[in-house]
């Protein structure tokens, strides 16, 4: 699997190349032609490691990472700065310390850190233009939450220079997690933010599905190892 997401990351970033420039050779995959990989490359010595390290420590409270245009486009910080978006910045949930991203525009999209909540909170999200997208949550009692939300609809305000609205309501289409006494759980809600299917396994050991009506309550559970005991 780990190949795989490489390799899609890889030509992810490459430009199309049409088929007269691939190679069809009878065996294996189809693949960029040598020439269609020459003309992307930007350097075959690319720069890997430095002679030697300008100061062995460095110490701050920020350090913000700028493109060439000046606009900020990663900040490190002890405390972070509260999110941009389109412009406006806005009061954080919880103070965060750790790497924040930021788009072309200096708009957030995404970050990791530890959050000042009692005991800590290990965070990492990535971002539609207003909202979160995924976000990765270990909380200090132990329990493990991760989500992907639907991108919500682009609403500009006009009464803010017409500017993007955050968190308008979306719905967390999948949610999975590890209960603080380890109980997993892989649920799917629909458009309307409600659970509809669960995958998980019982505190007797047994995997099930359960499937929800519109209230949240379990209409049908399938067990099939659990109908063999009894």
């Amino acid at each position: 699997m780990k190949s795989v997401a490489v390799a899609a990351l890889l030509f992810a970033v490459l430009p199309v190349v049409p088929a007269e420039a691939q190679d069809t050779a009878p065996q294996g995959p189809r693949r960029p032609s040598v020439e269609a990989l020459r003309s992307i490359i930007v350097t075959q010595e690319p720069e890997v490691r430095v002679a030697a390290v300008d100061h062995d420590r460095i110490t701050a409270s920020r350090i913000d990472i700028i493109g060439e245009d000046g606009v900020i486009r990663m900040t490190l910080a002890a405390d972070t700065p509260a999110p941009i978006i389109d412009g406006i910045q806005y009061r954080r949930a919880f103070g965060v310390a750790g790497l924040i991203l930021y788009d072309e525009n200096g708009s957030e999209r995404g970050g990791f850190g530890v959050a000042d909540v009692d005991g800590g909170l290990a965070v990492l999200a990535l971002d539609h233009p207003a909202m979160d997208a995924i976000g990765w949550r270990v909380s200090p009692d132990g329990s493990v939450n991760f989500t992907i939300n639907q991108a919500p609809p682009l609403i500009r305000e006009p009464a803010l220079d017409n500017r993007l609205v955050p968190g308008v309501q979306t719905s967390t289409r999948i949610r999975l997690s590890v209960a603080a006494d380890g109980a997993p759980s892989v649920a799917l809600a629909d458009k309307d933010d409600r659970t509809r299917v669960r995958m998980t396994v019982t505190p007797e050991g047994y995997g099930a599905i359960e499937f929800l009506n519109a209230e949240g309550e379990v209409i049908h559970t399938l067990a099939p190892e659990a109908d063999l005991r009894r």
